[in-house]
């Protein structure tokens, strides 16, 4: 990876995404493969004047644990985790696995435990996030496994990287400072506004955004970004829709993903390869058959699906339900130690109104 592109990636997510100042903790958790990017990451932090620390990790370590611990053993959580949820000051992400699929032999009822072990470490995240008490930020770091999850050769998956965080700009900085701005029109716009519905192949759903707030995701959390996103009000949402990409959550890929509501709750849910998987994430918890959140994307350098949702729920012309745990900074209430990303696309014959007046057609915002 070049090492400008690779130093300049490293500076948008010390000195854009988390804004690192002078004695904050910043948590680093990577991907051991990731060594070269965390070496400019921690350059970074420390011409900032904070305190690094550096935590790597593994995707066949974690298959490891995942296949052979007992129940006690997945019911127990490394007290260092909670330690550093609670008290950090920026987190940065960087994701770079050896192999996508370690989880998929792994059976659902034991993720969904850990999923459960890790309820209050998630409470205590999502608040801090929510307060902007935790600055945090999580990006790829380009690797064989996400390269050929893309389809794509190293080469070409770098430079799908470099593109998508403007890292191959001059000033990427700027770049996402004028995304953020056009970002902010179109939240002005519907900000007051109460019902959402959407209509087109591949939904017909309606739900009320009233008293919520559209969040503007312009790098700061995920880099790269290029959204908009609210969790809607709980209760509302009528209708069905189908994901016309595969839904992958914690490695497994469940595609053809259809689900039907009513007040909020899902009653309905098929998919065509792996439902049961889909159907024991939905009962994961109460919170799980409702939305937490409803996205659209923003960022048309992302043209293509790569099966990785830092990239595909940004897509431009494409709008994401999730499951679970809704954003308390948007006014979200749903509580799940679930949250999944279901992605589908909007470029065709698929209308957005927001109390009946049109804003968004065929993928483009009209506003």
């Amino acid at each position: 990876m070049s090492d400008i592109k690779l130093n300049r990636l490293a500076n948008v997510l010390v000195n854009y995404s988390t804004k690192v100042k002078s004695g904050d903790w910043v948590h680093i958790n990577a991907n051991w493969q990731a060594i070269p990017l965390v070496k400019e990451v921690v350059a970074y932090i420390l011409k900032a004047g904070g305190n690094p620390s550096v935590s790597l990790e593994s995707s066949d370590l974690n298959e490891v644990f995942m296949a052979q611990a007992g129940v006690a053993q997945l019911q127990w959580m490394p007290p260092l985790d909670m330690h550093m949820i609670k008290n950090v000051n920026a987190w940065i992400i960087i994701e770079a696995p050896e192999n996508t699929r370690a989880m998929n032999n792994i059976d659902p009822s034991r993720q969904q435990m850990r999923n459960q072990t890790y309820a209050k470490w998630m409470e205590t995240y999502t608040k801090r996030s929510a307060s902007r008490e935790l600055r945090w930020v999580m990006t790829n770091y380009p690797c064989h496994a996400l390269a050929q999850e893309a389809e794509m050769s190293l080469a070409d998956y770098e430079n799908f990287i470099y593109q998508a965080t403007f890292a191959d700009q001059v000033d990427p900085v700027q770049h996402w400072l004028n995304i953020h701005n056009e970002q902010e029109r179109l939240i002005s716009w519907l900000a007051g506004k109460k019902t959402i519905v959407i209509r087109g192949p591949q939904a017909d759903v309606t739900l009320s955004i009233a008293g919520r707030k559209f969040i503007n995701s312009d790098g700061d959390q995920n880099m790269p970004s290029g959204e908009i996103f609210t969790s809607p009000v709980e209760e509302s949402i009528n209708g069905w829709v189908s994901f016309s990409y595969p839904a992958i959550y914690q490695g497994t890929s469940v595609e053809g993903v259809r689900l039907e509501f009513e007040h909020g709750q899902i009653v309905k849910a098929s998919a065509e390869k792996n439902e049961e998987f889909l159907l024991k994430m939905i009962d994961t918890d109460e919170g799980a058959r409702f939305l937490g959140e409803l996205g659209i994307g923003t960022n048309y350098g992302i043209s293509r699906f790569t099966k990785n949702i830092l990239y595909d729920e940004k897509i431009g012309g494409t709008f994401h339900f999730a499951l679970g745990s809704g954003f308390g900074e948007a006014g979200g209430g749903n509580e799940s130690s679930i949250h999944w990303d279901l992605i589908t696309d909007a470029t065709k014959d698929t209308e957005m109104h927001a109390d009946g007046e049109l804003f968004y057609k065929d993928g483009k915002f009209v506003i």
